[in-house]
Order: structure tokens, then sequence, then C-alpha cells
């Protein structure tokens, strides 16, 4: 028989991911308790996850920090391991995890995530290893209230687990592209809101720094055009987010 260990509950966030839900679920098999937090599917994606053995419970969209602490607080157990949709847990990953679980030295853990991008995963530069912290006791730690590029906070020490969570979300360049402009909008509201600045210095450098650091510096170029496109789109992303504080900062001027 296998080890005791603490009960864990798998909580993951949907809206309309039929084509992407059932092989997360599948690597979740491992857990005490899925729970699934949809805000509205109409694709079958509910039915897919009760298929699977997950409960559902719908909530309309909150933010990504505050749905998934919705989704935290829904789960039957106090261990929680987070994913979405077009996520899956290796089985590497799932020994680690399980491992922890038997005599839990930390409150959270993270472990490394590799992302699939053009067909290809990642294993340097921006995509890999992608630190990601989504295993903890929800006693002692939360997902913050941030509306993107949400984080998992935690009131100790972190330990780190071996293995891969696998993202492959499967999107064409296009969508790929309209997401990250919706990203980088609300960066850079957030980034206004927190009192932060912009101007030439940033627009201009940010992206060149950024570039350095991730192509040469973390060897991007080892993932070839795959890797490439990622880390550009990446420092792109960064000049837009800057220019879109400038333009909602003169904004506000023309108003006062």
């Amino acid at each position: 028989m296998p080890a005791p260990r603490q009960p864990l509950s798998v909580a993951i966030i949907t809206l309309n991911a039929a084509t992407q839900l059932e092989a997360c679920l599948r690597s979740a098999q491992f857990a005490d308790d899925i729970v699934v937090v949809d805000s509205g599917s109409s694709d079958g994606t509910v039915e897919l996850a009760e298929r699977h053995g997950a409960r559902v419970v719908q909530q309309a969209w909150l933010g990504f920090g505050p749905q998934k602490q919705f989704a935290v607080e829904s789960a039957r157990h106090d261990w929680v391991l987070c994913l979405d949709a077009d996520e899956r847990v290796t089985p590497e990953l799932q020994a680690s995890i399980e491992n922890a679980l038997g005599a839990p030295a930390n409150g959270a853990y993270r472990f490394a995530r590799c992302n699939r991008f053009l067909g290809r995963y990642l294993k340097h530069g921006e995509g890999y290893p992608d630190w990601s912290l989504r295993l903890f006791d929800r006693r002692r730690a939360r997902w913050s209230d941030d509306a993107v590029h949400e984080k998992v906070i935690s009131d100790g020490a972190i330990g780190t687990l071996a293995g891969d969570l696998l993202h492959d979300s499967a999107e064409s360049l296009a969508a790929y592209l309209s997401k990250q402009n919706r990203y980088t909008s609300l960066a850079a509201e957030m980034a206004l809101a927190a009192g932060k600045k912009t101007g030439f210095g940033r627009i201009a450098l940010s992206p060149l720094v950024r570039f350095v650091k991730f192509y040469f510096i973390r060897q991007g170029f080892r993932d070839g055009l795959p890797g490439l496109i990622h880390i550009a789109i990446g420092c792109f992303n960064s000049f837009i987010k800057y220019s879109k504080m400038l333009e909602h900062g003169k904004s506000d001027a023309a108003l006062r």
C-alpha cells in the first residue's frame, strides 16, 4: 500500500475549455478531490468535468486572482494543487507531490512549468523553468487579488519539487497575441494604480534588456525559431505595457 499522505484537492478554473480539460483531469486523478470552478461555459466543459468525477461550481468571473482563490476556498481539503485547464501533471511531478504530502516540510511548493509554443516545448529563455507556486496549504497561503499576473502569497518558506507541469494551450498565434493584448492592458492599469511611472527610458530600454536576458543569458536561442518568437513577443509586450501606461497618463492629464 502507498504511504499515507495529506489529502489533496485539485482546483481548476474554466471557461469554454472542453478541448483542453480532459487531459488535465486525467493527469489529476491521483487527487482526492477535484473542483472545477466554471464561469459560464457553453461548449460542454461542465459535462466533461462531471464525467471525469469533478465537482463543478459556477461562479461569474471575478478576475484571475479572486477566481482562483474562490476555487481554493471551494476545495474539500486544505492542501490544494491549482491547475489551469491547459496544464498537465507529469508522472515525475505527481510522485514529487505525493512524496511532499507524506510529511510536508513547507506550507507551499513550487515546480517548473514547461510551456509549449508553436509546437515545441521550450526548455530555455523565458519559457522555462517558469517557476510556478501551485501546491500549498490554504491555511498558510492564498492567491493575490491581482486581475492579471496573479501569484500565490505564502507566510513561510517555499519548497521546490522535481518534475514539470506541462503547459499546452494549443492556441493559434493570433489567439495568443489577442490574449497578450488584453494582459498588457490589465498590467498597465495595475501598474498605474500602484503609482508606477513610465517614460522614454522604460519604453525604449525595457524590451532591449529583456531580450538580452532571455535570449542570450538564459539561452533562449537554443529553442530555435519558437524560442526567438516567444521572447520577441515578450519584449514587445513590455514595450506595449509601458506605452499604454503613457497613453493612460496623458489621458488622465487631459482630464485635469
